[in-house]
């Protein structure tokens, strides 16, 4: 009898320990078909080897290069607890495209970093057709990224989701937030719920209310109009292509994505000297937000210095051009609203501040 393979005694030892080579290199090439869809022009290579290949698109005249990264997060543990994991692959891509086109860029290329403790094939596959879903919303290609098998590291059916993106912007269409000045308009684009942020104290809120025996993650009540789970795993909206088509024809001064810090994000385009005045009745708010801070007990402060209370987007332009902008954006099928303005900031004041808060005047 010959003697043992070495090779295959080690690939035994290693899948005793929890790696099992040859299942996590039969999952590449359900990787490389789910990518297939989300495919540009400018690929030259993607899934497979030990690096994605990626031309700049010709038209760019002189482009600068714009790269993000961030993750889903906590929400993750809910999609563990629900069983859902293609919505949170669809969070995963636009936490990184909607911080690049905030600084004028078009999304290139996104890469994905996926880790279990034990690589589960359909787990993996449904968050990754998420991924590929996000990337086909916001047209960009899905050029590779890791997989990684992590015993004891995670527990069972848990899952880390971290994407990295690169985008392309001319370097004279740079949005930095420079030229935001006094009477400019802030256009709120409506979100789709939480999103992807504040999902510590969400789940918080959720593991008491369960606890307690108030409700239940499958339950319908009757604010909400929908599962409780429905409404926390809703993916976060991805604002690439309304947005680049309204840059095509408009002078954007300011971008803000408002994620993590909610609306104190709004402050970071600001110019020195101005200071953004909201109107939070200008637009509707999603109930689960209502919801929230009814069982947590939350604050109205404190749930806009935590979640996007319903704005995901807020674009800062030129008063003239607004009417035009919100016209633009409605007609992209993007729910949008005149939230504020921009004015002159007196000495020591706030650089936000809400209508109805103390003082406002």
């Amino acid at each position: 009898m010959p003697p043992p393979d070495e090779k295959a005694l080690r690939a035994r030892a290693y899948a005793k320990a929890g790696v099992d080579l040859d299942r996590d290199d039969g999952f590449i090439d359900r990787i490389k078909e789910i990518a297939k869809s989300t495919h540009r022009p400018e690929l030259l290579a993607g899934v497979g080897g030990f690096a994605g290949l990626f031309k700049t698109p010709e038209r760019y005249k002189d482009p600068v290069l714009v790269a993000s990264a961030d993750g889903v997060g906590t929400k993750l543990k809910l999609a563990a607890l629900i069983g859902r994991y293609d919505t949170v692959g669809i969070d995963c891509v636009a936490m990184v495209v909607n911080d690049l086109v905030v600084q004028g860029a078009e999304p290139l290329v996104f890469l994905d970093y996926l880790a279990m403790g034990e690589l589960d094939p359909e787990i993996g596959a449904e968050a990754l057709r998420g991924i590929a879903e996000g990337c086909r919303r916001a047209g960009c290609a899905l050029l590779g990224g890791e997989t990684a098998s992590m015993p004891g590291f995670y527990r069972k059916a848990e899952l880390e989701l971290v994407g990295f993106g690169v985008g392309v912007v001319e370097r004279d269409k740079v949005i930095d937030g420079s030229t935001v000045a006094h009477g400019d308009v802030l256009i709120g684009l409506a979100s789709n719920g939480l999103h992807s942020n504040g999902f510590s104290l969400v789940r918080q809120i959720v593991d008491e209310g369960i606890a307690a025996g108030k409700f239940d993650l499958r339950d319908a009540p009757p604010e909400l109009n929908q599962s409780l789970a429905a409404a926390l795993l809703a993916p976060t909206r991805i604002y690439v292509k309304p947005v680049l088509n309204v840059m095509r024809d408009f002078e954007i001064h300011g971008a803000a994505h408002i994620t993590g810090g909610g609306f104190d994000n709004l402050p970071r385009i600001l110019s020195k000297g101005v200071r953004a005045r909201i109107d939070p009745r200008a637009w509707p708010r999603p109930r689960i937000f209502d919801f929230l801070a009814r069982h947590g007990e939350i604050p109205e402060d404190e749930m806009r210095t935590v979640f996007n209370c319903g704005i995901g987007m807020i674009l800062a332009v030129h008063r003239e051009q607004a009417e035009d902008v919100l016209q633009r954006l409605e007609g992209t099928g993007e729910r949008a609203y005149r939230i504020g303005v921009i004015e002159r900031k007196p000495d020591d004041a706030a650089p936000l501040l809400f209508e109805d808060a103390p003082g406002a005047g």
